[in-house]
């Protein structure tokens, strides 16, 4: 029994009724109820690469999905004016690992080779061409390119708002899935402390043997029925708020963005995510440095005068994650597992996640139920506390002083001790997999390398030089890289060119 519609609700459900045959006889019997009366919040979202994967399982086809979610591809994100706050200020970290990654570590050799040069190329586009293909606006892949298929790798911008009815409408016509529209009034344990069923209004008890809570921020299962706490992480991640507008653009051939673009500011930083029809815009700040009339009039420098004719939606954030996930029959997923700022678009991988790891391991009966239980909360306990790391690294690493927001997320005090450890041991090394053991990981090793060096970060490789012994290999994969970007740049269509020809003639199928 799946609780709550929206991007978690319906992955989660497609996703288990697509692995459990709930179309056929005897498959699972999957069910989402969601109340008639929750307005959806449409946004300009990131997803991860992941998402092509999630597409496949659920049979959903790539032109359909473009197509019905005014979706966009995705090559990675531009951090601008995170380091210092200049006008030049800026770095990328794409979707591709560095040439080579991980048999060869060009980063060594990248400091050495850049030593002393007044004006060195940047660490990702010295060792990844996806960065040539995001500043020239490029599509990861041609028309020609089957369904899914890339020469880069990539991931989509949609809006979330057109997402859950097609996922809902592909999950009760061809999965199987059971949908009820109504509203629950009450959650009834049985004597052992299981959820039995609920209480509907229209639709009289619902029994099931797990209960996936899908209630966004009210949480209506795991927090209020069962208590579990919420973890409160305002401590190392700042921001509480977010101001969203929804952008037109000012001519129909007005070139797409292929990554989301991420501006510090003052207190926070906008997100600027190109769709086809439109740019969703947000500016997320830390209400603790800020007031929200000076949010907005950063908001408005930004969008410019035109911002005045638009509706601009305050969001509020509450930095955290409930303390269990997972509680007797009852799983979280999505928000009401947690939240936090959308940098690095960790919220619908933590649905894709989370569904893919309840389905996977889906409890053949209630005897066994805790035992998965145990594993899926320390899996998402270890990933939710990387993902807080990950995203604090792009804050402390800032040299900006022009505000206390910058300041304060300097302070040790503010950064967790995992976190000040691993930045110690690069320090005299580069980021690599030997650093996380877990295989679990969200973010990996690559990805700590592209914020590292994009904020400027130094590695005293002198202990190292030893192991700097092949040379010729790594110029073999400098020259690769670059051969591969003038390919690119002659090659590849523009972001809106594709997204155009797949709207008027649709991708190959695989």
């Amino acid at each position: 029994m799946v609780v709550g519609g929206g991007s978690a609700g319906w992955i989660t459900a497609g996703v288990i009724a697509a692995r459990h045959k709930s179309h056929s006889s005897d498959g699972v019997k999957v069910t989402l109820i969601e109340s008639p009366n929750i307005p959806t919040v449409g946004v300009g979202e990131g997803t991860w690469p992941t998402m092509r994967s999630t597409l496949i399982k659920l049979g959903i086809s790539e032109t359909e999905f473009i197509r019905e979610c005014d979706a966009s591809f995705k090559q990675g994100a531009k951090f601008a004016r995170w380091m210092d706050g200049t006008e030049g200020d800026y770095y990328y970290h794409p979707l591709m690992l560095p040439q080579g990654f991980p048999s060869v570590d060009l980063a060594p050799y990248w400091h050495k080779f850049t030593a002393g040069d007044p004006d060195p190329i940047s660490f990702s586009q010295g060792v990844c061409f996806q960065e040539a293909a995001c500043d020239a606006g490029l599509a990861p892949k041609l028309i020609t390119t089957p369904e899914f298929g890339s020469v880069a790798n990539y991931a989509y911008h949609l809006d979330t708002s057109k997402f859950a009815p097609l996922l809902q409408r592909h999950c009760t016509q061809k999965l199987g899935v059971t949908h009820i529209l109504d509203n629950v009034v009450d959650v009834v344990s049985s004597e052992c402390g299981d959820i039995s069923h609920l209480v509907t209004k229209n639709s009289g008890n619902l029994e099931g043997d797990l209960f996936v809570d899908c209630t966004g921020f009210a949480s209506v299962l795991l927090g209020k029925h069962f208590s579990t706490p919420f973890v409160d992480r305002s401590d190392v991640l700042f921001i509480d708020n977010a101001l969203a507008v929804q952008v037109p653009y000012e001519r129909e051939d007005t070139p797409i963005a292929s990554h989301t673009i991420a501006t510090a500011q003052s207190a926070g930083w906008v997100w600027d995510i190109g769709l086809p029809t439109r740019r969703g815009v947000g500016y997320v700040y830390s209400s603790r440095h800020t007031s929200e009339d000076e949010a907005h009039q950063e908001l408005r420098a930004y969008v410019g005068p035109a911002i005045d004719k638009l509706s601009v939606r305050k969001i509020p954030i509450r930095s955290g994650h409930r303390a269990t996930f997972w509680k007797r029959n009852c799983v979280g997923v999505g928000l009401s597992a947690g939240f936090v700022e959308p940098l690095e678009a960790s919220a619908l991988v933590l649905i894709e996640l989370s569904a893919e790891m309840i389905s996977q391991q889906l409890p053949a009966c209630r005897e066994v139920m805790d035992i998965t239980a145990k594993r899926f909360n320390d899996t998402f306990s270890y990933r939710w506390d990387r993902i807080i790391d990950f995203l604090k690294l792009h804050y402390s690493l800032s040299k900006r002083t022009d505000s206390q927001f910058w300041i304060d997320n300097r302070d040790p005090a503010t950064i967790p001790e995992s976190l000040q450890n691993q930045v110690a041991l690069w320090r005299y090394q580069s980021p690599g997999d030997h650093d996380f053991t877990s295989n679990n990981e969200v973010f990996p090793a690559a990805s700590y390398q592209y914020v590292l060096y994009g904020m400027g970060f130094k590695t005293d490789f002198r202990y190292r030089a030893h192991m700097l012994a092949d040379e010729k290999k790594a110029k073999e994969q400098f020259a690769q890289n670059a051969s591969m970007k003038q390919k690119v740049l002659k090659s590849l269509p523009t972001n809106r060119e594709l997204i155009n020809k797949i709207h008027q003639h649709g991708l190959q199928k695989v």
